[in-house]
């Protein structure tokens, strides 16, 4: 076995390789760009190098620097993990002519399921199934609207270097055709630096069944079971499942059979999954071969109980699969959640800032948390903003899905928006209880994926005085006398009763409050209600008391930001100081970067007219693709940034005069 190996990844799964490899006693080296020096990944590796400046064209996809360090610190192997240059026909060519070993397929199989055009091809001649479509080498734009035309709408265009949804459009009708080819090339370009598209027949109510296979050098190959990956937003995969609900075991025999033919089709070595869509009518057809790792795997290992990275090196090394396929068995229902750095009220937008604080579930044969990051880390602009991978396990589908539930409530994180709340409301809506699975779910079912807040605004606003206070006095320098009142932070006065302000602002709005403390209890005053509260605080966790409803809860107070987390839910609100001067980050009729990033295209000149919802600069962050569009009608009068610049969050890109019309409307 492989004494030292090299992986070219950061993050979660840099982390999930090397907790392997060191059970496995093999040595690991990392490598890390300036912005991940002080990375978790980093500091687990047995020793690391630098490799460049924080954008990963700079770092990690510098494939001679990285082969040049595998050299230089006698690395026998390369593990690229997923991403990056893990489907690099050069980057596995390269590896192969330095001696080092490629912890993946060969560069001929990453090559052939590259191309998606070409891997259908090769899938048609091995008798996999296919989706209608076209995935021809003519690209002109006349072409494509003919096949467009042949293959029916609604259809789906698709990059043919894709992946991770991007260079990805669904077009309902022909009128929208030629602007969605233009927006899917220029995103494909920039992504994979090819623009080159497939053309599909979009299925209305398709699930994403996808199927876990390996093979080794004898061309030996099994598949591990199936995972259902229809949750998606963006055609990215939010919550994945295994085994897939609702399929016979004819359906999965056949499924995992025609995988591990596409697999040895191109005469695949390693862990590859083969991706289908799935019908109503049961009828399965191929979409693609990932060439590597998938980011879900943990579901599969956790039904099957193998280790698919011990698998992975095992492979590499030259040693045989360690099951024959009637040895591969499953046991139980397992989920995966992706929490990110986003959010989804605002169409899951990329979110960037630091996990000032951060509160995973307790891990156990039950749960599982696969992470990159620790409480202080930033998440950045240069990388996907993935945070971590929540993953449980039960005897049923049903109790996974009540341990989901319960593990995402106890997931707490304050500094950065998340999409927790979401993944709660999803895990616990009851359709996906149900199992009415298809790639349009969130679509389907956005009033239940986007509920109201579970805690009355009053009553959070009243156990966020409780916390506050009870912080305040935990702080409070201790007395020689205890019983002693000039030492308390309560705004004492003597001979009489004081009610002191407290001032929270939620959103634009400012709560004026008022708390009589008692010696052991408080009165809050909120507007015309009267509350009696008892609160106790312990480290972040808040025992209270309210009007008689015991409530527990966990918090963060931070520079007077306090986050409040309940049930999955979370209300924040800020601790309001008069000199603070709040300020919006943009003016009326100004058009703000709602995040920091790239400028792609700027799509209107200085004295054009614009419409509201008219999308005026493309930009570029988190690896995907945001149309910023306009506030209102009126007219271009300045525009601040060119294709190419970097922008932070706030920064004013256009200014619009808004026109009368719009200001009457808006009056």
């Amino acid at each position: 076995m492989f004494s030292k190996i090299l992986i070219a990844n950061r993050g979660e799964i840099a982390c999930r390789i090397i907790q392997t490899a060191h059970r496995m006693g093999i040595r690991c080296v990392a490598v890390y760009s300036d912005a991940d020096a002080d990375a978790r990944h980093v500091a687990m590796a047995d020793e690391a190098f630098n490799i460049g400046p924080a954008p990963s064209s700079e770092s990690y996809l510098k494939a001679d620097k990285i082969i040049e360090i595998a050299k230089q610190s006698g690395a026998q192997a390369i593990h690229p993990g997923y991403g990056f240059l893990s489907e690099n026909t050069q980057f596995a060519e390269a590896c192969e002519a330095n001696n080092l070993v490629f912890i993946g397929p060969p560069s001929s199989a990453i090559a052939a399921m590259g191309s998606k055009s070409a891997a259908k091809a090769i899938m048609e001649k091995a008798g996999v199934p296919l989706v209608p479509g076209y995935h021809g080498d003519d690209q002109s734009p006349d072409t494509l609207r003919k096949e467009a035309a042949k293959c029916g709408f609604p259809l789906l265009l698709k990059a043919v270097a894709g992946g991770g949804g991007k260079g990805m459009r669904v077009v309902e009708r022909m009128e929208e055709f030629d602007d969605a080819l233009a927006a899917a090339k220029r995103e494909s370009k920039n992504a994979f630096g090819n623009p080159d598209m497939l053309i599909e027949r979009y299925l209305t109510q398709p699930r994403h069944v996808e199927i876990q296979v390996f093979c080794d050098k004898s061309g030996k190959g099994v598949y591990l079971a199936e995972r259902d990956c229809s949750v998606q937003r963006r055609h990215q995969k939010v919550l994945e499942e295994a085994p897939a609900p609702g399929l016979s075991d004819e359906t999965r025999k056949a499924m995992g059979e025609a995988a591990v033919k596409a697999a040895q089709a191109i005469n695949y070595v390693g862990a590859g999954t083969v991706e289908f869509l799935y019908d109503v009518d049961g009828s399965f057809f191929f979409m693609e071969m990932n060439t590597r790792l998938q980011v879900e795997h943990p579901v599969t290992e956790m039904v099957t109980g193998q280790d698919l990275v011990e698998w992975q090196l095992k492979v590499a090394w030259g040693d045989p699969l360690p099951l024959e396929q009637s040895q591969v068995k499953t046991r139980g229902h397992a989920l995966e959640a992706r929490i990110y750095a986003e959010d989804p009220d605002q169409d899951f937008l990329p979110a960037t800032g630091n996990l000032r604080y951060l509160s995973t579930p307790d891990e156990s044969a039950h749960v599982r948390v696969d992470t990159g990051v620790t409480e202080g880390d930033d998440i950045s602009i240069h990388y996907d903003p993935m945070i971590a991978k929540l993953i449980v396990w039960d005897e049923t589908r049903d109790q996974a899905i009540n341990r989901m539930v319960q593990a995402l409530e106890h997931y707490r994180i304050a500094g950065v928006k998340t999409n927790i709340r979401f993944l709660h409301a999803l895990a616990d809506a009851q359709p996906f209880r149900e199992a009415e699975l298809t790639t349009g779910f969130i679509e389907d079912h956005r009033e239940l994926l986007f509920p109201k807040s579970k805690l009355d605004t009053h009553k959070a606003l009243v156990l966020a005085a409780g916390f506050v206070l009870e912080q305040r006095k935990s702080r409070e320098v201790i007395s020689t006398d205890p019983w002693s009142p000039f030492g308390r932070q309560n705004s004492w006065r003597m001979n009489s009763e004081y009610a002191q302000p407290l001032q929270l602002q939620v959103g634009d709005e400012i709560h004026e409050l008022k708390v009589l403390e008692r010696d052991d209890r408080y009165q809050v005053f909120v507007g015309d209600s009267v509350y009696n509260l008892t609160a106790r605080l312990d480290d972040d966790f808040l025992q209270a008391v309210i009007n008689g409803h015991r409530i527990s809860i966990h918090g963060n107070l931070h520079n007077d930001q306090l986050v409040l987390f309940y049930e999955g839910d979370t209300f924040q609100c800020t601790v309001y100081r008069e000199t603070y001067g709040f300020e919006e980050m943009a003016g009326e009729g100004s058009l703000a970067a709602p995040m920091n990033g790239a400028i792609v295209a700027v799509q209107a000149k200085v004295g054009d007219k614009v419409t509201a919802g008219q999308s005026l600069v493309i930009m570029e962050a988190m690896k995907m693709e945001h149309a910023i569009k306009a506030p209102a009608d009126g007219i271009v009068t300045e525009i601040f940034f060119v294709e190419g610049d970097q922008v932070s969050e706030g920064a004013e890109l256009i200014a619009i005069e808004v026109t009368a019309d719009a200001e009457e409307e808006a009056g």
